[in-house]
Parts: structure tokens; C-alpha cells; sequence
């Protein structure tokens, strides 16, 4: 797509401006398209502004056929190449026209310099019915001053916090800067209200948040920057990166790519989480493993059968912990709240931590000192001990003889309604009712012979048939018998 230069005295970098143009390009994508199709824009100088506005056809297709969907984004003048410097914004299927300049831009677009050379629209197009997909895109080029580009604010790296202590935190969130419905600043009174530490940003493949929360931290709320990179084979949280690092998303499980993207997240300053593992939506399922993982999201949102399977999956990666096979992945659990009726903080993910910071609660996430819970209503203290005063916390290891007696117990309040149960590699041996009031203390013994790990659960009563109920928490392991 090609522009011609504006009128003269109409557009040009001197300062003149008024002058604008737009082009339209049609498609056909078929059946099998490529994951990513790129539309070339030929930029010249003096372009203040470019808008894109796009459409496509969804035609009727057969019951259990994919239709038509197609996101987009855009790509400066320095290229598509994969993990490059180019990108400047993807807004998926969450809008139809986008904008960008130097000093502004669409949510999930960066503003910066409009220079000249060749641009690319991004289509992604996420399926295709079979009878193909027809395109549509406008761009508009506005010529006149540039305009300046404002420095970021992002937010600070550390909040007042209460020195050593379990802070709550949601790690999954959207926003208008992606696919959510809600502003930063509903979100930031959201988290306050539901009693949480912490947050994360997290919007499918684009950085534009990280400058979006001006104002809204405080010492009460440290606020982290990240990304959900958002592939064709399952989404992962890049925890805590570094304000304004993209993390690119363009590659699938069989091109062999994602070690080096987790490496990139982690040179970021920020934690590899795969997100919803088992959800059902199209490409929402992960299909890379969780070698490259720091953690695992083993609860998204209200508790669902989804759920139960990536958590007896997780468990399993407990058991062959305990057989020398593998380092152990701690659970997390976050929300993935979207819009109303989404609650920020069901579930929220409790990390013990030296204090509020990001450093100090990426630690605690990575050495697995975390608890998770539907709420700020519910609160819980995990400990087993040995016979001669010995003990251990969440994701600790009790150093006993194999012989030797464990005690485990769980203290819990805010969880009316619920039962408790103990959870070891071999399954569910323990469950005791908490009284009508939510709160009481659970205990139960054993020894490492008999479990090389005890994690506790609270759930409500089941609803659905041949399931436990539905979560109300649950905790990281603490690990029994000689070992490190």
C-alpha cells in the first residue's frame, strides 16, 4: 500500500499540517492461512498520524465448525521480524480501529515517532471457516508537526508493605489496554476492595499498560508490569517484567521457540507462569510443558472442572518431585478478571515475602511460599511438626526419619460451609468438616513412609457430580523425610 507525498504546504515536517489520505486493501485468506499475514504500508515523511480501521466477513458455518475471527496489530518501519524491535501495538479482536502518533495512542498501541519507511498491519487469523475469510483494512495517514513523545511514568518497584509478612496479589488481569472492559484506575480501586497487596498488568501481547497506572499505586498497592503472551498453543504470564519489555507471542509448541522466550522473560526481571493450562477456549490450552516454568496457574477465576484437571496435573508433577525426577513447580491462582461481573481477586495468590516488593514477591512465588484463596475473607496457617519440635511451613521440607511421626495442621477462618482435606502422593486420605462457623483447626498424623508430601485443601460442597466441590483454598505442599 503506497501513499503519495501531501500537497504542498499541506502535511509537511516544517509544521504545516491538514492534510490527510487513506487507502483501502481488500483479502482472502483460505483454510490453513499462516498464523500471521502482513500487509506492507509505505510511510513517506511528514505523517503526524496513522489511524487503521478493519473488517471481515463471518459467514454461517456448520455446528462444531470454527468461523471467522482475525485480530490485528501494527509494525513500524524496523521490521516483523519475530522478537525484533518493530512492534508498536496488537489489540487481537478486541477493537476495529486503532490510532498512533508521538505523543498518543489506542489502548494497546505505543505512541512514538511516525517515521518513514515500510509499516506492517499485523492480521492474525485466529481461525478461518472453511469457506475462507475475506478482509478489509483502511488506513488513514494525517500529516503535519510530529509531536512529542512523553516520558513513561511506571510504577515504583516497592510499596510500604508490612516488613515479613504473606501478602495477597492478583497476577492476572485485563484491562482496556487489551481485551478487558475496565480501566486501570477500576481495576487499582477493584484490587483495594478486595483487600489485595498486589497486582500485575497482564494484556495479551502488548506492553501500552505499563504506562496506564500513573497516580493509581500507592503504599498500600504495589503494582507490577508484565504481559500474557498470548500464542496459538497456550498463554503464559510474564510476571513482573521489566516496565516496558515486549515479550513477542508469534510461534506455536512444534516451532521449538518457547525456551527462548521464557529466557527472555526472565531476563526481563519476571516469572514464566502458564496461564488456565487446561481452559477449553481455541489455543487457550498449553502445549509446551512447564520445564521452562517458574510456576504453574492451577486456579483461574471461579473454580471450574478446567481447574481440577491442571490441579491433579500439577500434583502429579508433586509426585515425581518426590522421586528425584523433577524440581517441584509451585501453584498459583489469579482471577483473569475481564469486565463485570469478573471479581478482581477471586482467586487471589498469598505469597510470603520479605517485604512488598517486586524482587521480594517474585522470591516467594519462586521458592513456592504461597497459599490460595477465593478471598480476603478466608485466612490460613499451614505447619507440620515432628515428634521433637520439629517444623516446617509451606514449601519446606520436615527433616524426619521416615518412621518418625508428622503432625499436620491447618488453621483456618472465613470459610463457613466448607471441609477440610489433607492431600499426599497418594491421594486424599484425610477430610474433617470445619464447624458451621468457617473457622477451626484440622489436624491429622502420619509419617514420610506413608506421604512424602501433605498439602492442605478447603472446598465448598460439591455441585458437580463425580468432582469435589468447588476450591475455597488451597495450599503449596511442605514435603516430608530426608532430602533437600
Amino acid at each position: 500500500m503506497r501513499f503519495a507525498d501531501a500537497a504542498p504546504g499541506a502535511g509537511h515536517p516544517d509544521g504545516a499540517s491538514g492534510a490527510e489520505q487513506t487507502r483501502r486493501v481488500t483479502g482472502h485468506l483460505p483454510t490453513g492461512a499462516p498464523d500471521f499475514v502482513y500487509l506492507p504500508v509505505e510511510v513517506p515523511h511528514g505523517v503526524r498520524e496513522i489511524a487503521v480501521s478493519y473488517g471481515y466477513d463471518r459467514p454461517t458455518v456448520p455446528d462444531g465448525t470454527a468461523g471467522n475471527a482475525c485480530d490485528i496489530g501494527i509494525f513500524d518501519e524496523r521490521g516483523t521480524d519475530l522478537g525484533g524491535a518493530g512492534f508498536r501495538g496488537w489489540s487481537g479482536g478486541a477493537r476495529t480501529e486503532f490510532f498512533l502518533r508521538a505523543d498518543d495512542a489506542t489502548p494497546g498501541y505505543l505512541p512514538g515517532p511516525i517515521n518513514a519507511g515500510t509499516w506492517h498491519i499485523g492480521l492474525g487469523p485466529y481461525t478461518v471457516a472453511p469457506q475462507g475469510l475475506d478482509y478489509d483494512v483502511t488506513i488513514t495517514l494525517r500529516y503535519g508537526a510530529p509531536g512529542r513523545t512523553p516520558d513513561p511514568v511506571h510504577p515504583p518497584e516497592r510499596a510500604r508493605g508490612r516488613g515479613r509478612a504473606w501478602y495477597r496479589g492478583d497476577n492476572h488481569l485485563h484491562s482496556v489496554h487489551s481485551d478487558g472492559k475496565r480501566t486501570p484506575a477500576e481495576i487499582a480501586a477493584l484490587a483495594r476492595a478486595a483487600g489485595l497487596d498486589f497486582i500485575t498488568t497482564s494484556e495479551h501481547n502488548t506492553t501500552s499498560s505499563h504506562r496506564a497506572w500513573e497516580g493509581l499505586w500507592g503504599d498500600d498497592l504495589l503494582i507490577l508490569t508484565g504481559e500474557e503472551i498470548t500464542t496459538r498453543n497456550g498463554h503464559v504470564l510474564a510476571m513482573g517484567t521489566d516496565p516496558g519489555v515486549f515479550i513477542d507471542w508469534r510461534y506455536r509448541a512444534r516451532d521449538n521457540a518457547f525456551a527462548k522466550y521464557a529466557r527472555a522473560v526472565r531476563r526481563a526481571g519476571g516469572l514464566v507462569i502458564p496461564a488456565h493450562p487446561h481452559a477449553t477456549c481455541i489455543g487457550c490450552n498449553w502445549k509446551f510443558g512447564l520445564n521452562d516454568a517458574d510456576a504453574v496457574e492451577v486456579w483461574n477465576g471461579p473454580y471450574t472442572p478446567d481447574d481440577e484437571v491442571t490441579l491433579a496435573e500439577w500434583d502429579n508433577t508433586l509426585v515425581a518431585h518426590t522421586r528425584g525426577r523433577a524440581s517441584w513447580l509451585p501453584a498459583v491462582g489469579h482471577s483473569d478478571a475481564h469486565r463485570d461481573p469478573d471479581v478482581v481477586g477471586l482467586p487471589q495468590t498469598v505469597v510470603l515475602a520479605e517485604d512488598l516488593s517486586r524482587r521480594a514477591v517474585q522470591d516467594g512465588i519462586r521458592a513456592g511460599r504461597v497459599w490460595i484463596a477465593e478471598s480476603s475473607k478466608i485466612d490460613l496457617a499451614f505447619t507440620v511438626t515432628g515428634e521433637r519440635g520439629e517444623h516446617a511451613g509451606i514449601a519446606e521440607r520436615l527433616g524426619i526419619p521416615r518412621t518418625a511421626k508428622a503432625t499436620a495442621r491447618l488453621e483456618v477462618s472465613g470459610a463457613p460451609g466448607c471441609t477440610v482435606s489433607f492431600v499426599t502422593d497418594q491421594g486424599r486420605l484425610f477430610t474433617s468438616p470445619l464447624p458451621p462457623s468457617g473457622t477451626g483447626t484440622v489436624t491429622w498424623q502420619t509419617t514420610p513412609d506413608h506421604a512424602a508430601y501433605i498439602r492442605a485443601e478447603v472446598r465448598h460442597p460439591p455441585t458437580t457430580p463425580g468432582l469435589p466441590g468447588p476450591m475455597a483454598a488451597m495450599t503449596n505442599p511442605v514435603f516430608l523425610g530426608p532430602g533437600s
